[in-house]
């Protein structure tokens, strides 16, 4: 925990915060702090700053908290990505938002198994909890979106031109495809498929709608692999 994340809730007076269960547990344990100790802390999608620890208590700490500093600007990319397995799922939304990503729409693919769609992880108060983890890893605040939808054709139709608009398309896929660009130093929504990709005719919808086929090269990358590398690839 390289931030302290706070909620509004956890506020007892402007510029004095108590908190407890889980950070409270990572404040003693990992940080070892002791009244007087400054933290880096941050208010969920508002600004950065210090807290310093006033009082520790059995079950709760205080802090006096100045927020005063931006969080670190978002990736300018939209992720559309096919509903992995749960257990990949958590470490994925770990990992992309750390990254920056801001907006995540996990979408429905044919090899996506249905019975990953009533995964609770799925669950507003689950995805919010490793997207936590994911802000305070990175330190940041921002909340990234995520938006499920079940039904692919329907996504296609109605939403796909409107969330890809004035961005470069592209779509991750092993088969074939161009190399994935380098920098491209704009706008980027890229999709990926499920492991063993997207199937042929959900590219070919893809590249219907502008989108650029394109790879990491001949070595089959794990998706919670290459999605990070790929976000790499695009913007650092």
């Amino acid at each position: 925990m390289n931030l302290i994340l706070l909620k509004e809730e956890d506020f007892t007076s402007p510029g004095r915060v108590k908190v407890s269960g889980r950070r409270f547990t990572h404040i003693q344990t990992v940080h070892r702090a002791a009244v007087g100790d400054q933290l880096v802390a941050g208010l969920i999608n508002d600004k950065m700053g210090t807290a310093t620890v006033t009082h520790i208590g059995t079950t709760s700490i205080e802090m006096d908290v100045v927020l005063d500093q931006a969080p670190p600007p978002g990736l300018d990319l939209t992720l559309l990505i096919a509903l992995p397995r749960p257990k990949m799922l958590k470490r994925i939304l770990q990992t992309v938002t750390s990254l920056g990503v801001k907006r995540i729409y996990l979408i429905n693919t044919w090899r996506v198994e249905k019975g990953f769609w009533s995964s609770p992880v799925l669950e507003q108060e689950t995805l919010e909890r490793h997207i936590t983890l994911g802000l305070e890893q990175a330190k940041d605040t921002v909340m990234p979106q995520v938006f499920l939808r079940r039904l692919f054709s329907p996504f296609v139709k109605e939403e796909l031109e409107t969330v890809s608009r004035d961005t470069l398309k592209l779509v991750a896929h092993p088969k074939g495809g161009v190399p994935c660009p380098c920098h491209p130093g704009q706008p980027v929504t890229l999709a990926m498929g499920p492991e063993g990709g997207f199937i042929d005719r959900e590219v070919e919808t893809f590249e219907r709608f502008g989108f650029e086929n394109v790879s990491l090269g001949e070595r089959i990358l794990r998706l919670e692999t290459a999605v990070p590398v790929l976000i790499s690839r695009l913007f650092t």
